[in-house]
């Protein structure tokens, strides 16, 4: 049958109508675990009661009424976000995207204040930030830019992980004005850096004047067993993007920021039609209550080492399986040779994943994932791998 869509994603042959927790369950009654959250959007799973409840009861009362008026839940929302992560103001948005567009746009404000007319952003090698033309731009993977060019100038990449070639540029070129970075890749094939590389880069960017921005809209809100993953080398960034698991489901992004950027937007010099409508809003703080109640950040951290652990034991001893990582509820296995099979072979054993990087199997299962259940996807990935490395599948 043809597709009403434009053709821009090459979908799986499964549709779900429901799910429950960690679970999904296909048109067939089927079900399965989901290892993969919605690329880290579901924390809280499927069908959460509380936000549930949360985006029923306002969808009854008010959905919209635009930027134009103060929106009370906004102003609670922006508050809490900031309680929870030590910045001094909120921007609400609607994507990653968005959100990492306004981080380019303080950027450049930020250069302008200092004089410089073309202000440069230090991007990373194989960073992902969005498909928008500028964050398309600043992402660092050849494939998403073919085709778009040319692309919005002024971003120079440096190898992630490299502090030493941040340094020698922000050095060399007075036009830089900033640097933007994961503090793990995620598209990229969750690469972690050493612990003394988000320091190395604040101290950098104190040195020069230049902001440091951080892309949380996959690490953030409790993914890596923190609330932000910058929060493991204990420092604060001057610009935040959050957004994926902030609404789990309903779309939401923001953009935090703080020090020299707090003043940076004055009215008129950025805008959203939906950003921070009450509908989104109900949902976020819904989702805040259950990470604080529930304390799930640490859950994160728990059952993170709880599934690596199993995952190093179960795949020993497996020569195409070149590395076991993870940071939280946010993990990889690295193979030896593109792996992308493993996708389809693994939903038809009732288990959704990834494959990112070409070789990089990614996990990204909800928060809220019980012992019992990180053994189950434990079980199933290691089978499979097995499989796939005896040749069971040709």
């Amino acid at each position: 049958m043809h597709s009403s869509l434009i053709n821009t994603y090459k979908r799986l042959p499964v549709s779900f109508s429901h799910g429950e927790g960690v679970w999904l369950v296909d048109d067939t009654g089927r079900r399965y675990l989901d290892a993969l959250s919605g690329i880290a959007v579901c924390g809280l799973g499927h069908a959460h009661p509380q936000v549930t409840r949360a985006i029923c009861e306002q969808a009854g009362r008010l959905l919209h009424t635009s930027n134009l008026y103060t929106i009370p839940l906004q102003e609670e929302l922006g508050a809490r976000l900031l309680e929870v992560s030590a910045m001094q103001g909120a921007f609400l948005c609607n994507s990653g995207a968005e959100a990492n567009e306004a981080m380019i746009k303080l950027a450049r404000l930020h250069g302008h204040r200092k004089g410089i007319d073309e202000a440069r952003i230090i991007v990373m090698q194989g960073a992902f930030h969005g498909r928008t033309l500028a964050t398309l731009s600043a992402t660092g993977n050849a494939k998403v830019h073919q085709g778009f060019e040319p692309l919005v100038p002024d971003f120079i990449r440096v190898p992630y992980a490299d502090a030493e070639a941040v340094a020698r540029l922000a050095a060399d070129d007075e036009r830089v004005s900033a640097v933007m970075v994961e503090p793990v890749l995620g598209e990229g094939g969750v690469i972690i850096p050493d612990p003394g590389y988000l320091a190395a880069l604040r101290e950098i960017c104190d040195r020069h004047g230049l902001l440091l921005m951080l892309d949380e809209v996959q690490t953030g809100l409790g993914r890596t067993g923190r609330w932000f993953a910058h929060q493991h080398a204990a420092l604060l960034p001057d610009v935040m993007s959050l957004a994926k698991a902030l609404g789990n489901g309903v779309p939401i992004g923001a953009c935090l920021v703080a020090g020299q950027a707090v003043d940076l937007f004055t009215p008129g010099s950025h805008g959203t039609t939906f950003g921070g409508n009450p509908l989104a809003c109900s949902a976020a703080l819904a989702v805040l209550d259950c990470l604080q109640r529930e304390d799930l950040p640490t859950q994160a951290q728990i059952r993170g080492s709880q599934l690596i652990d199993g995952l190093r034991r179960g795949l020993a001893g497996l020569n195409c399986v070149r590395e076991v990582r993870g940071l939280g509820l946010m993990l990889a296995v690295e193979m030896d040779h593109p792996c992308s099979e493993l996708v389809s072979r693994a939903l038809e054993q009732g288990l959704l994943i990834n494959v990112t990087a070409d070789r990089v199997v990614r996990l990204l299962p909800p928060l809220i994932i019980s012992e019992a259940e990180v053994e189950t996807l434990t079980a199933r990935l290691c089978s499979l791998i097995r499989d796939w490395n005896a040749g069971a599948f040709e």
